[in-house]
């Protein structure tokens, strides 16, 4: 390995370990109460090190919702190779599950720790959008073959995803000690497969 290839390992090394040490601040503290020199101090680092590779803390937090959405899109796009579109957005909702059980730290910064500013322009978000994309194309694959008719795409779309989107936030939160009879895997499994049961139905 030259010089050159051996900087820009460590440069891409030293990136992420700083990624690493950011997602666990935000985790902790929220985005208003995170700042650059917490990041450092995880990593014991300088903060200076830190603005070498970002320039402040909004940018870190979007590589890191980048990060996260492009690891679930590419995990919905494996089921592209279903063929029958109602079998695919079955698939995917298990698929999405499957992603917050094994990714709750990204999941919780892809969906519940607030983030003040958001820009459409941002890489972050347009990956996000890729992923909703996703989801409202399969859906209006699933109309053109005689499923949910009568009912509006971006609405359907909406209720499907907060659907998923409940049964995650819930296992995340560790809100589902309610159910004391019921472990973590045998909620997500059930309370889905209930959800498909009606989406069958219509």
């Amino acid at each position: 390995m030259g010089i050159t290839e051996r900087k820009q390992k460590e440069k891409q090394e030293m990136r992420q370990r700083i990624l690493n040490g950011a997602r666990k601040v935000f985790l902790q503290n929220g985005y208003e109460q995170t700042s650059m020199r917490n990041i450092a101090n995880e990593i014991s680092y300088s903060a200076g090190v830190i603005y070498f590779h970002f320039k402040d803390k909004g940018e870190i937090f979007q590589e890191l919702h980048k990060e996260g959405f492009s690891l679930l899109l590419k995990q919905l796009r494996v089921l592209d190779a279903v063929v029958d579109p109602f079998e695919r957005l079955k698939a995917s909702g298990r698929a999405f599950i499957q992603f917050a059980r094994e990714n709750k730290d990204y999941y919780n910064l892809m969906f519940l720790v607030e983030e003040p500013v958001k820009t459409i322009e941002s890489s972050g978000f347009q990956i996000a959008q890729s992923a909703i994309n996703h989801l409202h194309e399969l859906i209006r694959e699933c109309q053109d073959q005689g499923r949910f008719k009568g009912m509006d795409t971006d609405y359907f779309s909406f209720m499907f995803l907060s659907a998923i989107h409940g049964i995650c936030a819930l296992f995340c939160k560790d809100r589902t000690v309610a159910f004391q009879n019921r472990t973590d895997e045998e909620l997500m499994d059930n309370g889905y497969a209930y959800l498909v049961r009606l989406l069958e139905k219509g």
